[in-house]
């Protein structure tokens, strides 16, 4: 027996965050197979539509009226769990100061009155609205975190056109990662604010960002900013219109010794308009899977995160520690065991950017690797049988109408345990991404599930943790739960991607190639 129902709260609006919580809220109880808040715009309705969810309530309903929605077991735990959304919703809704003495700002205009002195707004909003709010804040004099997705890329261009004369910054659409003045925006990690020479990260790749960011701040290198610019930012239509503003805003800045650019696959023409821009202060490159570009005198290109965060911490003159202490033997450990017919890779990635870095890195050591956000245009899903298979689950369509799986990791648990079905998966891949804006024990979910699936002969997991010892989860607790499973866990994501192909090959000294 199933249960599965809805509730309308009218004229009760949550932005794309608050969504988030409210849904996770939900979706996290006992016996609910799947449930969902979303505002009752045209792509909303869609969501519910495609989740089994419609009737004549919704027809009337707007874009500012919430509906929740949940499968449960029974009607007792579907009430429960539609009375846990509901007050998750008006909670955070309090908390983000929808319930206080004073009305709340009906406008940008109004709310930049009320606070003399801001200067950056954050619009996270249904992104057929997203770019109107955008210019709202451009013409209060704004910067923008756009962290709204689903911006049509005319907009884009259009937005950062109108922002790059006002030598302002748009960091997005879909700019998860920022940290601006100290202050972490989105998804963001804790970084030190004491060191010596620091580096300013500028990135259209948000787990890019916080890959290169968290990495230098466990290395002990202080990050002055990180200013993520959107994925689409070093597209050939855009152009790299923010990168380059970035850039030069780093270049001025005494604060910052060098600068560090990180850019899933960019257009060649985008990329070279961006490092013309690195002038004045020493520079560092990643853009992946672009190999072929001669860089400006001043400036280093880097094939992987790992390998651009080593350069820059060389011009902070840091020490980094050992990335491979330990690791050939554990791979030589888990190899053994390892039945001869596993030989195949299978990525589960919650970062888009650490899903191609990986893909770049696998593709060197075991040739072709597949993908539903492909490093190579001829390597796109559905895959030949027996291929190397990654998976960007935080893709618009594993996200539609769920949760992103750092804040949620509950599909991709599902889709984890389904792997234990194929005899031929030798390693499984993981990123587990900690910090503010993710789930606050991923590790604690994830854990669990990778001890059951290596038992009894199963696959190896790989799995790389993303954070900083400062991180409200803790760097180091969480490494101890993964490990403790069973997990080898790297000390970054290229070295995961290196482990993972040493596996496959049962050649253990692979684990420590690219150093």
């Amino acid at each position: 027996m199933t249960a599965s129902g809805m509730r309308v709260h009218k004229d009760t609006y949550l932005d794309s965050l608050l969504l988030m919580v409210t849904t996770v809220t939900m979706d996290e109880r006992p016996g609910v197979s799947w449930a969902g808040a979303v505002m009752a715009s045209p792509r909303g309705l869609e969501d519910l539509a495609a989740a089994g969810f419609s009737g004549s309530e919704l027809d009337a309903l707007g874009a500012n009226d919430l509906v929740l929605a949940v499968r449960a077991d029974d009607d007792e735990t579907l009430e429960a769990a539609l009375d846990a959304g509901r007050d998750a919703a008006f909670s955070e809704r309090e908390t983000s100061g929808g319930a206080t003495e004073e009305k709340p700002p009906t406008s940008t205009a109004e709310a930049v009155r009320r606070t003399p002195g801001v200067d950056v707004a954050i619009v996270s909003v249904p992104g057929d609205y997203a770019a109107l709010e955008a210019h709202h804040a451009l013409t209060a004099g704004l910067h923008v975190l756009l962290f709204s997705d689903n911006v049509p890329l005319d907009e884009e261009v259009e937005l950062k056109e109108r922002a790059a004369r006002l030598g302002l910054l748009v960091m997005g659409p879909g700019a998860g990662t920022a940290v601006l003045g100290g202050t972490g925006l989105g998804f963001a990690n804790e970084l030190r604010a004491e060191g010596g020479g620091a580096v300013g990260v500028v990135a259209a790749a948000g787990t890019g960002a916080q890959e290169v960011s968290a990495l230098l701040d466990r290395w002990g290198v202080r990050v002055s900013q990180v200013i993520g610019v959107g994925g689409r930012d070093l597209s050939e239509a855009v152009g790299g219109r923010m990168a380059q503003l970035a850039v030069r805003a780093l270049d001025a800045d005494p604060g910052t010794s060098a600068v560090l650019l990180v850019s899933k696959p960019p257009s060649a023409g985008a990329a070279e308009a961006v490092l013309a821009e690195c002038r004045d202060t020493a520079a560092v490159a990643v853009f992946l899977g672009l190999d072929d570009l001669e860089p400006p005198e001043g400036v280093r290109l880097s094939p992987t995160l790992e390998q651009g965060a080593l350069a820059a911490a060389a011009l902070t003159r840091a020490s980094p520690p050992a990335l491979t202490e330990g690791l050939r033997g554990r791979v030589a450990a888990a190899a053994e065991r390892l039945d001869a017919g596993r030989t195949t890779v299978r990525g589960l990635f919650s970062g888009g950017t650490l899903c191609y870095e990986a893909q770049y890195v696998l593709e060197s050591l075991l040739g072709p690797v597949y993908s539903n956000e492909p490093l190579r245009k001829d390597h796109g899903l559905p895959a030949p049988e027996g291929a190397h298979v990654l998976l960007d689950l935080g893709a618009e369509e594993y996200t539609q109408g769920r949760p992103h799986p750092m804040i949620d990791p509950s599909g991709r648990l599902e889709m984890l345990r389904a792997t234990a079905e194929d005899p031929t998966i030798a390693v499984i891949l993981l990123d587990v991404v900690i910090g503010h804006g993710s789930h606050e024990d991923p590790a604690g979910q994830i854990a669990p599930v990778c001890a059951e699936l290596m038992a009894d002969g199963g696959p190896q997991v790989v799995a790389y943790l993303l954070g900083t010892e400062a991180d409200p989860q803790v760097y180091s607790r969480q490494r101890a739960v993964l490990e403790e499973a069973g997990c080898i866990v790297p000390e970054t994501n290229a070295r995961a991607a290196y482990a993972a192909a040493a596996l496959v090959r049962r050649e253990p000294e692979l684990a420590e190639e690219g150093l």
